[in-house]
């Protein structure tokens, strides 16, 4: 009976250890492999995108009259008020006229006194022809008279050139504005002295409406600006002109367009800029002389741009700009990106991506190079979608955010 009950428990102890074993060898199994991570991803596709450059520049005005003395005397009074437009032709100052009206008169007896002479000399030579042929008078005599009469004449032709300096320097007593525009602070008052030989500066005036803005651009994108304007895609005159917006030192926009006119000849050698100008209408003199603004002349558009938008863009250690790309096998690879610019939230890329790329710009932090993951549409904005704003170029606009495209 001893021996079948030890027989029994040594069963019971088997069956025990063989079950321990079992579930040791369940628990010591290997877990299944964790899904890859889920990435956002949008597909890159050849898009249109309106390309403009943006300048920094100031305003200058369409005409300028600087209000000089041209004869000397004594301001009487000014018939103008500052800040005020006047009209072309319009009496500014008024200059102590007496002496220029002594002048004249002195002119006109001189003009008269030669006149008369000349009179008396063309009867003189008149009467000695007669005579000299019928040998009254020598030959020499009538010669003589010849002489005299001729000398007679200039004596006349300058002295009405007399009488028109006399004039002329009369009427420059009047001191009347060349062009119409804004005047602007006298810098005589009544009873200064102004002298023609200092060319003694009076006031000045502006004309504002068009007004002008001179704009700098790099050497190298104003290359680029003339060789679109020699090409033809890019045009300074007509319906199809290119069209510049302005924006305003308090950073609104200004709300007429103007046109390009055209692209200076030479660089700048201290700063390797050329001068761009264009023209813009000015009514209500919103634009003043010397304001600072920034440009953005609207070059066109490229029918043919990848674009990105940029939270799928980040930089490497190095400084480059980089992207994350999904592959047809899901697996992840780094590009390095060339950018020209921006385009509302999105960078416009020039080289590292091509149309059919799947650029991960949700879940970055999930996906390394050479990961497996699983993309899925982003929730973003697609590239394709008009942006508020044209495309900039960021080598043209120094004050815009960085670009990615700094580092080739």
């Amino acid at each position: 009976m001893r021996v079948k009950w030890i027989h029994s428990r040594f069963v019971r102890v088997a069956i025990v250890a063989a079950l321990l074993g079992g579930c040791g060898q369940k628990q010591s199994a290997p877990p299944p492999p964790p899904p890859p991570p889920e990435v956002g991803v949008i597909t890159v596709t050849p898009t249109s995108v309106p390309v403009s450059a943006e300048l920094p520049g100031r305003t200058s005005a369409f005409l300028v009259a600087q209000v000089r003395a041209r004869v000397d005397g004594i301001v009487l009074r000014r018939e103008f008020t500052e800040g005020a437009e006047v009209k072309a032709g319009q009496r500014l100052y008024k200059i102590d006229p007496a002496p220029f009206i002594a002048a004249l008169n002195t002119a006109k007896a001189t003009l008269a006194k030669a006149q008369a002479n000349l009179v008396a000399q063309n009867a003189q030579v008149e009467r000695y022809k007669v005579l000299v042929a019928g040998k009254a008078v020598s030959q020499q005599a009538y010669d003589n008279a010849v002489a005299a009469q001729g000398q007679a004449a200039a004596d006349v032709a300058s002295g009405k050139a007399a009488v028109d300096t006399a004039q002329i320097n009369l009427g420059y007593t009047d001191v009347i504005s060349p062009i119409s525009g804004r005047s602007g602070v006298s810098q005589v008052t009544p009873g200064a002295y102004v002298q023609a030989g200092a060319a003694t500066l009076m006031t000045t005036v502006q004309q504002l409406d068009p007004v002008y803005v001179d704009m700098t651009q790099s050497s190298v994108a104003g290359l680029k600006l003339r060789r679109d304007i020699q090409e033809g895609r890019l045009q300074t005159s007509g319906s199809n002109a290119a069209k510049v917006t302005l924006t305003l030192e308090d950073g609104r926009p200004y709300g007429q367009d103007g046109n390009l006119q055209f692209s200076d000849i030479s660089v700048d050698q201290g700063t390797g800029s050329v001068t761009v100008r264009a023209i813009f209408p000015n009514k209500d003199n919103v634009l003043l002389p010397g304001m600072f603004v920034r440009a953005t002349i609207d070059e066109g558009v490229n029918n043919k741009a990848l674009v990105v938008p940029q939270v799928g863009v980040t930089h490497d250690q190095k400084g480059q700009a980089i992207a994350l790309v999904v592959g047809p096998d899901n697996k992840v690879s780094q590009a390095i990106l060339s950018t020209s610019g921006t385009y509302g939230s999105n960078w416009v890329i020039d080289s590292g991506l091509k149309a059919g790329d799947r650029v991960i710009v949700e879940g970055t932090d999930k996906a390394k190079p050479g990961a497996t993951v699983k993309p899925v549409a982003a929730q973003v904005q697609a590239p394709g979608m008009p942006a508020p704003t044209p495309a900039v170029f960021a080598a043209d606009n120094p004050q815009a955010p960085t670009s990615p495209a700094s580092a080739k």
